[in-house]
């Protein structure tokens, strides 16, 4: 294991006091908790919009919070998901008198976590509700039961538009299942990555092979093999993303061509060329695409494909401003 750390059992703590002391004038913690991540634009009468989940994704979770998207987030360990505690301890700090909307990835513990949280907000009168990314395509046929990944970026942009535009809390929500339900994600790793507490790799691929449809704690794809061209690996992507959402020639869609850790930007910008032309191919129009990282895991290399297809409201959604420490959208 290779790192710039001081001690793995202080990987997330130490990552944390980092961006407070470079970015305090835009984020702080809730009480004295490090993994209580909040805007410290609290903005009244504004729905407050809380995320959470294990570190090690980068910029996901805390990432998104800032103007235009989201209030809050509860720091997890690696791979790990917060305790109810922070989450409640978070709205509790971020709640600005239009209540709350959870979202989140749909993983049984963050599920567990924001289910908890919502019971101890109930007592103190905070109205909260929830919603699940669940984007990713190849990891179940039930879309109830996919986890989410990379795509949660349209939800965040979604509702934070419609929470920063004033929206109700009904209002917010139905912006992010819009976002929700149009948009899928294919990802595929090239190398595993390394846990700081566990030191060694969570799975092993060949020098030459890949893991189409692996999710981004390492969970198992729908094949290993041998490492495809980006022409090959976009067409296979597009395949099963179309494939489980119909887009008819003349229909627009936005991309995220999202990078795992450890892959460059010049690969990401190889892969989105293949997509736009393939979409071209097929006479689907992209509105705009997104190239970087996103929703990382460690120093994983692969990336991931997500495709959002677009409406009117959508688009104004997507061209909506954000400004975070991680994202900046003029």
């Amino acid at each position: 294991m290779k790192k710039i750390i001081n001690a793995p059992e202080s990987y997330v703590d130490e990552m944390l006091k980092g961006i407070y002391a470079a970015h305090g004038d835009q984020v702080k913690h809730a009480g004295d908790d490090l993994r209580c991540y909040c805007t410290a634009h609290k903005k009244p009468g504004k729905v407050a919009i809380i995320t959470g989940g294990g570190s090690g994704h980068l910029p996901l979770f805390l990432g998104y919070v800032g103007d235009g998207l989201i209030d809050g987030c509860g720091v997890g360990g690696v791979f790990q998901s917060p305790s109810p505690e922070q989450i409640y301890n978070i709205a509790k700090e971020v709640e600005a008198g239009a209540g709350v909307l959870y979202l989140y990835g749909n993983y049984t513990g963050d599920i567990m976590t924001f289910d908890m949280a919502t019971d101890l907000c109930d007592m103190d009168d905070i109205v909260c509700k929830s919603i699940v990314g669940a984007d990713d395509v190849l990891s179940h046929k039930d879309p109830a039961t996919r986890r989410g990944v990379a795509g949660i970026y349209f939800m965040f942009k979604a509702a934070g538009c419609r929470a920063d535009e004033g929206g109700t809390l009904d209002e917010v929500l139905a912006a992010a299942q819009l976002a929700k339900d149009n948009t899928r994600t294919v990802g595929f790793a090239l190398t595993p990555c390394i846990i700081p507490e566990v030191g060694h790799a969570n799975f092993e691929l060949g020098e030459n092979e890949m893991a189409m449809g692996m999710g981004i704690h390492g969970e198992p794809g729908i094949w290993n093999g041998p490492l495809k061209t980006s022409r090959e690996i976009a067409q296979e992507s597009l395949d099963a993303l179309l494939g489980d959402m119909p887009v008819a020639a003349g229909e627009e869609v936005s991309l995220l061509i999202n990078g795992l850790g450890a892959t460059s930007i010049e690969e990401l910008y190889i892969l989105s060329n293949d997509v736009t032309e393939l979409l071209a191919e097929k006479g689907i129009k992209v509105y705009k695409t997104v190239v970087g990282e996103y929703a990382t895991s460690m120093e994983m290399a692969g990336a991931s494909i997500s495709v959002c297809k677009m409406n009117d409201e959508l688009k104004h959604y997507m061209d909506h401003p954000v400004n975070t420490p991680f994202i900046c959208q003029k």
